[in-house]
């Protein structure tokens, strides 16, 4: 009886929990889909709104995933080998590397935007650029690259594997290509998630580094909400879910099989 009464509470509370988190995202969704808010479903279901944010904002959704995975790309070719040499080097040095590198975590956002403003604001042509924003988005997410390959390195005898394979004749790149990697493949996984989450997400450093022709899904979603009718922009936010869920359910199935194995 107690057993049950417990289950009871647990479940109650888990689907209470997520009933806060869920209600709001299906009443701002069902919005979008309205013809009219204030009359609620009543007054009919349309896909005018989503139609007019599609022709507004188009090109701010395109932007964002190319961002995304050009953010996932360079965390991967710059943080895999960062977390193999802080690994196998250690010593003070490579701890002090490694706090450089996690930093970015603790800092917010305005403030790593305003301190890129300030050091690349005399580039004109790369201040207007979305490479701009990327490399925010870059400084923003490596750490959390990093960190997750470096957690499974801890777990893997990386050094005994490299040097078994230098003593069959393996070249440093064919030995971190073909060993290394294969054995960083989880921490790979789940560092791509949430560099593509969050570069995905990130609205304070995009605001302050973004310009009127490089605005990105959350950008366009502020924008929306201060400047057009509710039903539009609840119409974006329906168009983020559509865009963003399928993929980090895709993403993390993928994880999740790379973890399987």
């Amino acid at each position: 009886m107690r057993d049950r009464l417990i289950f009871s509470g647990q479940l109650v509370f888990t689907l209470g929990v997520a009933a806060f988190l869920v209600v709001p995202a299906i009443l701002s969704i069902s919005a979008g889909v309205t013809v009219n808010y204030f009359r609620g479903i009543s007054s009919g279901v349309t896909l005018q709104w989503v139609v007019q944010v599609w022709d507004l904002y188009a090109d701010t959704i395109f932007l964002s995933f190319v961002i995304a995975f050009a953010t996932l790309a360079v965390t991967l070719v710059v943080g895999v080998p960062a977390a193999y040499a802080l690994h196998t080097s250690g010593g003070r040095l490579s701890r002090i590397v490694e706090e450089i590198i996690t930093l970015p975590i603790a800092v917010p956002g305005l403030a790593i935007a305003l301190g890129l403003l300030f050091t690349y604001q005399g580039f004109g042509s790369f201040r207007r650029s979305w490479l701009f924003i990327l490399s925010g988005h870059v400084i923003f997410t490596m750490p959390f690259m990093v960190r997750s390959v470096m957690a499974v390195f801890a777990t893997v005898d990386v050094k005994t594997l490299d040097e078994g394979a230098a003593s069959l004749g393996a070249s440093p790149a064919r030995r971190f290509l073909d060993v290394i990697v294969p054995n960083a493949v989880p921490g790979i996984l789940a560092g791509a998630l949430m560099v593509v989450t969050l570069s995905l997400g990130e609205f304070n450093l995009t605001w302050m580094l973004h310009t009127p022709l490089t605005k990105t899904l959350p950008i366009g979603l502020a924008d929306s909400y201060a400047s057009m009718r509710l039903e539009v922009a609840s119409a974006y936010t329906l168009i983020f879910f559509v865009m963003i869920i399928p993929l980090l359910v895709a993403m993390q199935m993928f994880a999740d099989r790379g973890h399987g194995k």
